[in-house]
């Protein structure tokens, strides 16, 4: 797709069709399809370039959803996506693409889908994100340690479906503090989903509530500059509301 917003009209093929074929064949038939998917704001696109809709798929059984922060996991987990038998919806934040640059392994890399990875260790609190909010998320990280002296875990999900609950659990019992970032909107996102699960199945670990901080609910991501601001997350927002959660 040339931009996520895009998707809709096909959305009765992904949904419907693509997603469910290896269940209504009996495991005869897989569809290894790879649909990249160009989403997020602070591009200045507006309401019709800059939507992360991926709350509308991760919630389809059928469909696996990935969504790289760093070039050499794009290009790790696109591999592994294109080898996969069964459809991929490849999620990349466009802000990302001319944000920074980082060195990509030669030769044969890959990821696996399905397994998050600990992108800064930390001991206080647990941040949990994907995309473009790893980037955020890293940098409101560096924040708090300098200036505040707390010491936040950032957790890079990865893969959103499946989920990998080993590592999101294993760092709530490390830190006891959980703060879910993404930056759709709040109600019905895919951060309710991992909020939900860590107070299922973390519940004793936790020294805290369990907390999202996500994009406002509004129908669309403004044009104007000064609104989209207000909109997108950044590591200020994260620092924010790192600090409240780290003060229980």
């Amino acid at each position: 797709m040339q931009f996520a917003d895009f998707v809709y009209p096909a959305f009765n093929q992904i949904v419907s069709e693509i997603s469910r074929m290896r269940y209504r064949s009996n495991g005869t038939f897989g569809v290894p399809m790879v649909i990249r998917m160009p989403y997020g704001g602070g591009v200045h696109g507006a309401l019709y370039h800059s939507q992360s809709n991926e709350a509308y798929f991760t919630s389809t059984v059928g469909l696996k959803i990935v969504a790289p922060g760093t070039p050499a996991d794009a290009k790790a987990l696109l591999k592994a996506s294109i080898r996969d038998p069964d459809p991929v919806l490849f999620f990349e934040h466009k802000k990302t693409y001319r944000l920074f640059k980082e060195e990509v392994p030669e030769g044969e890399q890959e990821a696996e889908i399905g397994k998050a990875a600990v992108a800064r260790e930390g001991s206080d609190l647990s941040i949990f994100c994907y995309g473009y909010m790893r980037f955020c998320a890293l940098e409101a990280a560096e924040s708090l340690a300098n200036e505040h002296g707390v010491e936040a875990e950032v957790v890079d999900l990865r893969t959103l479906r499946p989920l990998d609950m080993e590592t999101v659990l294993g760092s709530v019992a490390k830190t006891g503090k959980a703060l879910v970032v993404h930056e759709a909107n709040r109600f019905g996102g895919f951060g309710a989903e991992v909020a939900a699960a860590i107070a299922e199945q973390g519940f004793e670990h936790l020294d805290g509530p369990v907390t999202r901080l996500a994009g406002p609910d509004v129908p669309g991501v403004p044009y104007h500059h000064n609104l989209e601001d207000w909109f997108m997350l950044s590591p200020a927002k994260i620092v924010e509301a790192a600090r409240t959660l780290a003060a229980y």
